[in-house]
């Protein structure tokens, strides 16, 4: 790095879940040759489950982030059951799947239309729209009731309120305006309104989860199964009213996924195709597999295949063992952590350490020095090499799998858009991808819910398995992976049980794949890798940056949690911030 290379700065990113700090060196044309991501809050949550019974691990995981809760959750007692090797019933696979079925469309509706969509849509352009021209627009897009002129009027009414009020509220700090903006008044005016649309639709995921979790967010979880008893006849289990609920929670979100959320996602991509070319970085993609027919020994039955995509190449999937040490490890070389064995050893996270140590610029700092460590978020590898997970790694898998739902809405995605399969490595094909892979985990909840139905009916009402329940009846050294593909993708929990209680426990989530430092063989993350390239055309305004880091749908708390010095798990930022991480 040249002390003369201007770079440029933006922390915190926004709209995004967690604190993260974008650094990136340009050249003489604003083109960004080198970026550097860190996340700037210290991770504990490891610590704070050390010598606790493992059946309650999951209450403490789910804390590990105020959004990603459910998923959490389900890795922890994953891992559990996977060390202590239990079965679950078939129906609390059934609801689990479900559960994670629409945390993903909660998930991805709130990003596309909350986080991400607000860096192509000009929200103040919306109000030199013509509503009865965006209610032509949205009728030619699909048949979505609330797509008359009057309702666009009335969203229109409300956005001028806020303008000429002078408080742009929820879409205060925008850069509205920017020449990188591309869409028509009238289709700013549309995606408004869905904005607001979507809000609303967030209720449906909140009853769901409360239906089968007891609450939402942290929804209750129990190793062995789910803690809700299935009875028709009783108030206080899962009865025939509650079933019913379900079943209109899941036509609600499939109505939204193909009626808004689908168009709305091919008719912007349409104005910005060059996006299409850019953004993608690593090549590499990695999934574990998740949302299993047949329990989580089976992976064949697994509807998200697992497996390791290096270099595009879609013709060979590289098995992935998240028990073996040589495959899964993660180096703190740049981040704000020590290992016994030295800052360049990588380590397995059944051998995963938590000790902190920052090593960054006191406050006012400029720059991070990024010669040295500057984040706290760890470098996961696997096999020694960098790769992204998420969205696109899963639509990948699956189109490199022969799945025939997710090749026709790929092909026909590209077929809409005009644009190449190397479309698909991208910005763009990564936003695109989380929407498609919304509309078929939507419908395979139709399929779970269908079999439930059908279990319950045959007379099957079991959803938890009490075996091994018992503490003296463990092994006395047990060790297990629980995992799963998390909206923002492959997660990974890892315990060591000693004597009943945990000795060692190590979650390595997505926001760490792609977000981490450079290794010690000098590897970007995916999010440095991605942004290299990208042509600012103001770098006192870099929209380009928040594009592809938004494309990711950062959750950087679920990276790097926080962990009290005595380990109560009492928030430690306001000492972070004191010695500049904050």
């Amino acid at each position: 790095m040249s002390a003369a290379t201007p770079r440029v700065v933006v922390d915190p990113i926004t709209r995004i879940e967690g604190h993260l700090r974008i650094e990136a060196e340009t050249d003489v044309d604003n083109r960004i040759v080198n970026a550097y991501s860190a996340g700037t809050m210290v991770r504990g949550i490891e610590i704070i489950l050390r010598g606790r019974d493992p059946r309650d691990a999951w209450a403490f995981a789910q804390r590990i982030c105020g959004v990603c809760t459910l998923v959490h959750g389900i890795a922890s007692v994953r891992a559990v059951e996977d060390a202590l090797h239990y079965e679950i019933p078939p129906n609390a696979n059934l609801v689990r799947n479900l559960m994670i079925g629409a945390q993903y469309v909660h998930d991805h509706v709130m990003h596309f239309y909350h986080l991400h969509a607000l860096d192509w849509v000009d929200v103040v352009s919306a109000l030199a729209a013509d509503p009865a021209a965006t209610a032509t627009l949205a009728q030619s897009l699909s048949s979505y009731p609330r797509s008359s002129p009057g309702y666009f009027a009335d969203v229109q009414k409300r956005l001028k309120r806020f303008v000429e009020g002078g408080q742009l509220g929820i879409f205060a700090n925008g850069y509205w305006g920017h020449p990188a903006y591309r869409l028509p008044p009238e289709a700013n005016l549309m995606a408004v309104a869905h904005y607001l649309d979507a809000l609303a639709g967030q209720r449906d995921v909140a009853q769901l989860h409360t239906i089968f979790g007891g609450k939402n967010p942290h929804p209750h979880f129990v190793v062995g199964g789910v803690p809700n008893p299935i009875d028709l006849n009783s108030d206080s289990a899962i009865n025939s009213k509650r079933l019913a609920q379900i079943q209109d929670i899941i036509t609600r979100m499939r109505e939204f996924v193909d009626q808004v959320y689908v168009p709305d996602t091919i008719a912007i991509a349409g104005f910005y195709k060059d996006w299409g070319a850019q953004g993608e970085g690593l090549g590499n993609f990695m999934c574990y597999g998740d949302f299993p027919a047949h329990g989580m020994n089976d992976p064949k039955s697994f509807l998200i295949p697992r497996g390791v995509i290096l270099d595009r190449d879609l013709s060979t999937i590289h098995e992935v063992d998240l028990h073996d040490a040589g495959q899964i490890q993660e180096y703190v070389s740049r981040a704000w952590y020590d290992y016994d064995g030295g800052k360049d050893v990588g380590l397995h996270p059944y051998d995963g350490e938590t000790r902190l140590n920052y090593t960054g610029p006191q406050p006012p700092y400029q720059f991070l020095d990024v010669e040295k460590s500057y984040s706290w978020l760890k470098s996961p590898r696997w096999k020694g090499k960098a790769v992204e997970v998420g969205p696109l790694a899963r639509m990948l898998m699956l189109y490199a799998t022969g799945n025939a739902q997710a090749k026709e809405l790929v092909d026909s995605t590209l077929a809409k858009l005009e644009v190449p399969v190397q479309a698909l490595y991208s910005t763009l094909g990564r936003t695109a991808a989380r929407t498609l892979e919304t509309k078929i985990f939507a419908d395979a909840m139709q399929g779970w819910y269908d079999q439930l139905i059908a279990n319950i009916k045959a007379g099957d009402t079991d959803t938890f398995n009490e075996k091994l329940w018992e503490p003296s009846t463990w092994p006395r050294q047990a060790r297990g992976a629980g995992f799963m593909e998390a909206p923002r993708g492959a997660l990974g929990h890892w315990i060591v049980i000693e004597d009943g209680k945990i000795a060692n426990y190590q979650a390595v989530v997505p926001s760490t794949w792609n977000a981490g430092p450079r290794d010690p063989q000098g590897q970007p993350g995916a999010y440095e890798a991605a942004l290299v390239g990208h042509q600012l055309h103001d770098p006192k305004q870099p929209i380009e940056i928040l594009r592809t880091i938004h494309s990711f749908d950062p959750c950087i708390a679920c990276a790097v949690h926080v962990s009290g010095p005595n380990g109560s798990g009492e928030s430690l930022q306001v000492a972070v911030s004191r010695t500049g991480a904050g």
